[in-house]
């Protein structure tokens, strides 16, 4: 597949990108470039290759699942700039 100025800019247009006349030239032939080592790739025999669903093909340890309040209120509470019993208390915002 070969792509010609005309698509070139109309790539461009579609893309937003603002492309000078003068580098159309050198664009189509990047793009061709492109395309053709596509071409190459489709070429490649790919049967009884098994698609790759992720990058890495490892089975993730489980665990239970379990609710759970943290267990660690006061902790958490430590860090609160104010606070009233087991609350952060935050400034009124609506009135």
């Amino acid at each position: 597949m070969s792509l010609d100025p005309a698509t070139v800019r109309r790539i461009a247009k579609l893309a937003r990108i603002r492309v000078e006349a003068g580098d159309v030239g050198r664009l189509q032939g990047e793009l061709n470039d492109i395309l053709g080592w596509i071409e190459t790739l489709s070429e490649v025999d790919v049967s009884g290759v098994a698609p790759l669903t992720g990058g890495a093909q490892i089975v993730l340890r489980l665990r239970a699942d379990e609710v759970t309040d943290g267990g660690m209120a006061e902790a958490v509470l430590a860090n609160a700039p104010d606070r009233v019993g087991a609350f952060f208390t935050v400034p009124k915002v609506v009135e």
